[in-house]
């Protein structure tokens, strides 16, 4: 199962980056993780950061790459077929228990994906990127690698038996 999530990159360069919801130019990068172990597996390509996270999810070509895994989400992918949190219905005051249930560890796996971003972002060049057109997506693209690096350090390794 994949995890997907958009991320706002902060970058100078006008020509790839729009004003976003934070008021600076942006890049979004799709950014799909693999819920059991953490790891990056794609990288979108950049937009600019006025998308919403479901154009962006098509445009960036990263509903292409994972073809037809299972993927969940955050309420911002409505319509794209991923797994999201059930809604409650017009005129209803509240969700039924076991929504509410399935929404719970919902959010508990889908917070994987936005550790990934924290660890991410650490990275300087990740707040605020300087580099001119692909810049940025070769940036981020080395920071995932970086990442899956360190985490794939800290996975446990697995016990094979010597041949005979």
């Amino acid at each position: 199962m994949l995890i997907v999530d958009g991320t706002l990159v902060p970058t100078r360069d006008h020509a790839v980056a729009e004003k976003s919801k934070n008021y600076r130019y942006s890049t979004n990068h799709q950014v799909v993780i693999d819920a059991d172990t953490r790891l990056v597996v794609v990288i979108g390509r950049p937009l600019p950061g006025n998308r919403n996270d479901c154009k962006a999810w098509e445009l960036s070509g990263a509903k292409n790459a994972v073809g037809r895994t299972t993927v969940i989400a955050d309420g911002g992918y409505r319509g794209t077929g991923l797994i999201i949190p059930h809604r409650r219905e017009r005129g209803r005051a509240e969700l039924p228990a076991w929504k509410e249930e399935h929404n719970t560890s919902h959010r508990n796996v889908r917070a994987r994906v936005e550790h990934t971003f924290a660890h991410m972002k650490t990275w300087k060049i990740l707040r605020d990127c300087r580099l001119k057109g692909d810049g940025v997506h070769h940036a981020i693209l080395g920071i995932a690698r970086l990442h899956n690096l360190t985490i794939a350090r800290s996975l446990p390794r697995l016990q094979t038996e010597p041949c005979p």
